[in-house]
């Protein structure tokens, strides 16, 4: 019988987030243990006998035979979850040794994370790719469960932020979480669960590119005696294989374990700074097919410099048969750039900081589980942009004013409490019932004069508000169909507009008109094993409508008032051909429509939403071949889409395929290589068609990491 590797992860989220954790019996080991299979099926059984007893869910799901099997992950969402969720195992992280985030999440089905030069790129998270203040406040990434930026100030590259090579596990909702998790939860999450104070020993990852691409990861644990400590580093440099393009990027993270009365704790802290050459937009229709174009660099004077941090401490304990966690935390962020995606190309400097406490108490009456937390987070954030050079689209054009276009500091403030009841309605059938109530507060003070010079609206000094209200009901009518779950959710998602949104206004529009976006989802799903669990798989279609969108067109001008509908069908699945051959991967047909006309820019309803394809789809066949040796063979298929809103100009889609092998040279010690584009296709990781003209940042070419993982 094979060996099976027990991953047991360590409770690290709260309050509103998706929050993994071992069983009760389970919580003194993170180790591996080994165990037989019939030993595993028992002790998968005692997990999912004695998790449901606290509301949680153990997932047992094959993965590789052999040398590698079964990981079991218990995740805080009760038996009678509805909701379309994954979570992307430490393994898989590792197996990536991604160079940005993209290549982990896009393996997921609804997920489209466009990368532009460097680590800048933009998200689509059961969405069209969103740009501008959709793409800052349409999704909450979050780490350890905390969420890295407050409400108002958000970041369309907020994934560069977080620690993703060393994650323990990455978990994506997808769909509205805003009645749980609040404002920005709008498409789904992202939640980013890195090594606890809990890890033991010492693994070591380092790989170098034939794009001169260096990198090193780190993780170091303390051994188990008491309350341990946990150091991981991540360094890369890239010499860019595009003109004028090199990257320097550093991250750090540190968790310590600790006692306080009768709380347990945990405190953690993340650092990341990132030092960027950035390459601009490759013009022209198909420019990305050329070599030469590809390479070139048209924005040398492009950079992008940001640093992020974020602490924690997580307070754990137990009040009178409820569960009690209290997590404060802080965070600050700095970035400056030069906007080489406008035509004018401003020098933009931003800045926030923030302080904030998240809460939740959980606890049991008979049958129904109840839930209540809270949150309160207050901000201040800076923001200034000017352009060095002067600039028009024809002579006397006047739009663009050298000097300052904005500089201000905004204050804010956002309070939330929200609620969940979950019961058994009938036997095997539940309902969960959620709410949320969420107030924003702004204080906005300008530095620059007021008023309207060329394309650009300074609003005066004011104070904002908005109120938000985000209802939740699902239900799950569990082994409907042998071992096959049934589920159905509508929920409501909602964010309060950013500050960019508010104060960053353009000559068109008018100050105070902009309102709170809102989507309302319903979705239906099964989720299960089939063919005696050889095959697992998750399929889940949905609809949903969307107020207030709020957009940049491709002349460049905000749109306050969009709305738009989506409808779509998700799979992710994973097959075991045989003990040593699986094959797994995610598909996903959606259709991202606007559902109003605006004649200025060619927009009709019924119009594809720009960069919205059709279908998106990623599939791994891996293979183990010996004890030591094993190998993947893995697509992105990315299909055909409209590049403007008017529907005139297109992509056409690409295939890409990636490589894997690995050797254990010892007990300790492996080796591996991966080949990304592993035919040299030539294509465009976005397309976009704006100021009348079709532009591209370009995929990169065939090129090979070699690497080594050492762990003891």
């Amino acid at each position: 019988m094979s060996p099976i590797r027990f991953s047991a992860l360590i409770s690290t989220a709260l309050c509103g987030t998706v929050c993994v954790s071992t069983p009760a019996f389970a919580q003194s080991t993170a180790a591996e243990i080994e165990r037989t299979d019939d030993q595993m099926d028992a002790y998968c059984a005692q997990s999912q006998e004695e998790a449901s007893a606290e509301g949680k869910i153990v997932l047992c799901h094959p993965r590789y035979q052999m040398s590698y099997l079964d990981t079991v992950t218990v995740i805080d969402r009760g038996p009678s979850s509805p909701g379309s969720f994954a979570m992307i195992q430490e393994q898989d992280v590792v197996e990536a040794s991604a160079d940005h985030p993209a290549e982990i999440l896009n393996s997921l089905p609804g997920v489209n994370v466009q990368i532009n030069s460097g680590q800048e790129h933009l998200i689509a998270l059961r969405s069209p790719v969103l740009t501008g203040g959709a793409g800052q406040g349409s999704f909450l990434v979050l780490e350890n469960g905390v969420p890295t930026r407050s409400p108002a100030f958000g970041n369309v590259n907020m994934l560069f932020e977080v620690h993703h090579e060393v994650a323990d596990a990455i978990e994506v909702v997808r769909g509205p979480a805003s009645a749980k998790y609040g404002s920005n939860a709008v498409h789904g999450l992202i939640n980013y669960l890195l090594p606890n104070a809990e890890f033991q020993g010492t693994d070591v990852r380092l790989s170098a590119s034939t794009l001169s691409r260096y990198k090193a990861d780190a993780i170091v644990g303390t051994p188990n005696t008491g309350f341990g400590s946990t150091l991981a580093v991540s360094l890369q440099h890239d010499e860019g294989w595009r003109d004028d393009t090199g990257t320097d990027m550093q991250k750090v993270s540190f968790a310590q374990g600790f006692e306080l009365g009768t709380w347990n704790a945990e405190a953690w802290l993340t650092f990341t700074n990132l030092n960027q050459e950035t390459g601009g937009y490759v013009g022209g229709t198909d420019s990305y097919k050329d070599e030469d174009l590809s390479e070139a660099n048209a924005n040398p004077e492009a950079f992008r410099d940001a640093k992020f941090a974020m602490g924690a401490v997580r307070f754990e304990g137990t009040v009178s048969e409820v569960d009690v966690n209290i997590t404060p935390y802080a965070r600050w962020q700095e970035m400056e750039f030069r906007q080489h995606f406008l035509p004018y190309k401003g020098f933009e400097e931003n800045s926030s900081s923030a302080i904030g406490v998240m809460a939740r108490l959980d606890g049991r009456a008979g049958q129904l589980q109840w839930r209540v937390g809270g949150m309160a987070d207050a901000a201040s954030g800076d923001l200034k942009e000017t352009q060095p050079e002067p600039f028009g689209f024809f002579p006397g054009d006047s739009r663009f004013p050298v000097g300052v276009h904005y500089d201000y500091t905004v204050d804010t403030f956002a309070a939330a409490l929200w609620g969940e009841l979950e019961f058994e309605i009938v036997e095997n059938v539940s309902i969960l019932a959620g709410l949320r109530g969420e107030a924003h507060d702004y204080d906005y003070t300008t530095r620059a004069p007021s008023g309207i010079s060329g394309r650009f609206n300074v609003p005066a000094d004011r104070s904002d508000s908005f109120d938000l209200f985000t209802p939740k009901l699902g239900i799950v009518w569990s082994d409907a169909f042998g071992n096959v779950d049934l589920y159905a959710n509508l929920a409501r998602g909602q964010r309060a507009p950013q500050a960019s949104d508010l104060y960053r206004l353009q000559s068109l529009q008018t100050v105070g008109e902009v309102k709170s976006e809102t989507l309302d989802s319903f979705e239906i799903g099964l989720r299960g094993g089939a063919f005696g669990d050889k095959l697992v798989f998750d399929l889940a279609a949905y609809t949903m409508e969307k107020e207030n969108y709020f957009f940049r067109d491709s002349a460049g001008l905000n749109v306050i008032d969009g709305e738009t509908d989506h409808k779509g069908i998700e799979l992710l699945a994973t097959f075991n051909i045989t003990d040593a051959l699986e094959l797994s991967g995610s598909a996903s047909w959606a259709d991202h429509t606007y559902a109003f006309d605006r004649p200025s820019n060619g927009i009709v309803s019924g119009n594809q939403i720009d960069t919205a394809p059709e279908w998106l789809s990623d599939l791994k066949l891996a293979w183990q071949a010996t004890d030591k040796l094993k190998a993947s063979l893995s697509a992105e298929f990315v299909d055909e889409y409209f590049t403007d809103e008017a529907n005139t100009a297109t992509y056409p889609g690409h295939t890409i395929f990636s490589a894997r092998g690995a050797y254990d040279l010892t007990e300790d010690l492996e080796a591996f290589v991966i080949i990304r584009n592993l035919f040299d296709e030539r294509y465009a990781d976005r397309a976009d068609f704006a100021f009348g003209n079709d532009r591209y940042f370009p995929g990169e070419p065939m090129n090979a990491t070699f690497g080594v993982r050492a762990n003891w």
